[in-house]
């Protein structure tokens, strides 16, 4: 028998609009591999296999009717617990979110189903998608398909181990301070946070959110390969006007010399050896690949990076007190206790201050990208944590999180960012993250895919074996 559940996004589709394969034999598959894998990392923590065996029927009867079956026909995705799914709870990893059943889905997995996808299951998070590990009262903890003791990332945790465990061949994440491009990283996979207004995402089963979370939460594809990256990334972004921050730009940019900063310890990061050797690995490919690559210095981060934890927490501290007390998650009460404790609250003027001094980064971090379309940097200043690393005591959190500089710096600016994982240290994965100016995810795919070229294929890994 076939195992589909090893192949790209790219095949699967090619297979089953050329009828090669039927989306029901894909989604068979696929559920046979999630039943085999998933329990040794709980990364998909809801599914039920007959709406995923009637998606893939609808998705064969278009076909045999002789429709356009989507780009992503048949291609086995799974869904953030976070994000309204019709039918299903958006729990974000709360149980007192267990019974929020959503009546629509979300822009973001209307246009995965548009496309031909087919809705594997629901994805794990932390308690309120906080942290970069993923543990919750509700779901439980999911586990690195690598190594059970390095954390799978978060808060799109349960997204990077399915996919990197062959449970589905794309995840949606979240990104609002890298929970899309962490999880890839620690997982091995590849991420892509795009730029704010790319990809239309709301969730009805909740108000609309403040200003900090509107400015630079976002949702985007984890994959193994780049081409499946594109693919799926190009799919959610397809246009719906629910969406007020949603802009219809040209997926392809115009034509920009090939050339790249690469910048190894932003703003005195202290990035430990075998970041440093990724970094110059991946810099080395892009040469290779006809790229110019120049040493540099990034345009500020830390002071963005305090800015978006101001503006995200004020979120928090106005409206989810009362969550915070009612869920009781001792992991996610200690974390924000933390970040709170590093980031004084605001009063009105220095909120205002905060928004303004935005315009001023973003002005800094365009004009970079005039000199240089594409930047090299960390995606962590260390290889992916042990686990639960950052409950551990308030000196270890504020090690997480100074190792995590240019994760949180970078959405204030509303900024896309493509994680590419470049190998293993052992079986510990590592990866860099590219960056780009607004709408230019197209370089960053380009980037990433002659950074991929040159290394080994991500395949899917047995997490039974670990």
């Amino acid at each position: 028998m076939t195992e589909f559940w090893r192949f790209p996004a790219t095949e699967i589709a090619a297979l089953v609009r050329a009828k090669e394969a039927s989306a029901t034999e894909i989604a068979k598959d696929a559920l046979t591999r999630l039943e085999a894998a998933n329990p040794a990392i709980n990364a998909v923590v809801d599914h039920r296999p007959e709406e995923t065996l009637a998606e893939a029927a609808r998705v064969d009867a278009a076909i045999a009717r002789g429709e356009e079956p989507g780009p992503m026909a048949g291609v086995p995705v799974t869904i953030k617990v976070n994000a309204d799914q019709k039918g299903w709870a958006t729990t974000n990893g709360l149980k007192i979110q267990k019974d929020n059943v959503a009546t629509e889905d979300n822009p973001v997995v209307a246009n995965l189903r548009k496309a031909g996808a087919v809705i594997l299951g629901r994805t794990n998070a932390p308690a309120f998608s906080l942290r970069w590990f993923c543990r919750n009262g509700l779901h439980g903890h999911t586990r690195n398909p690598w190594d059970p003791r390095i954390t799978p990332g978060g808060s799109s945790g349960g997204a990077a181990a399915a996919t990197a465990a062959g449970i589905g061949a794309v995840g949606h994440g979240t990104d609002i301070g890298g929970s899309i491009r962490y999880p890839a990283y620690a997982c091995g996979v590849h991420g892509l946070r795009p730029t704010l207004g790319r990809t239309p995402a709301r969730n009805t089963s909740s108000p609309d959110r403040h200003i900090g979370g509107q400015l630079m939460a976002v949702s985007g594809p984890i994959a193994r390969t780049i081409a499946d990256v594109k693919l799926a990334f190009e799919a959610m972004a397809a246009r719906d006007i629910s969406e007020p921050w949603y802009v219809a730009m040209p997926m392809q940019g115009p034509p920009v010399p090939k050339r790249a900063a690469l910048c190894v310890k932003p703003e005195g990061l202290a990035t430990v050896p075998e970041v440093e050797a990724a970094l110059r690995d991946a810099a080395k490919r892009l040469e290779v690949g006809g790229w110019t690559v120049e040493e540099a210095e990034l345009p500020p981060l830390r002071e963005p990076a305090q800015l978006q934890a101001m503006l995200w927490l004020a979120e928090h501290r106005r409206g989810l007190k009362r969550a915070f007390a009612l869920e009781n998650d001792a992991d996610a009460s200690f974390v924000h206790a933390q970040m709170e404790a590093l980031c004084p609250e605001p009063d009105l003027f220095a909120f205002m201050d905060a928004l303004q001094k935005r315009a001023g980064f973003v002005r800094q971090w365009m004009l970079f990208f005039e000199r240089y379309p594409v930047a090299i940097s960390p995606v962590s200043a260390e290889l992916p944590f042990l686990d639960l690393l950052d409950i551990e005591s308030p000196e270890a959190f504020r090690r997480v999180i100074e190792a995590q500089l240019t994760q949180v710096g970078l959405p204030l600016m509303g900024l896309p960012g493509l994680v590419v994982t470049t190998g293993l240290v052992g079986r510990t994965p590592v990866g860099v993250q590219l960056l780009a100016g607004r709408y230019r995810e197209d370089l960053l795919l380009e980037a990433g895919a002659t950074i991929e070229a040159a290394g080994i294929p991500a395949t899917p890994v047995d997490p039974n074996t670990a």
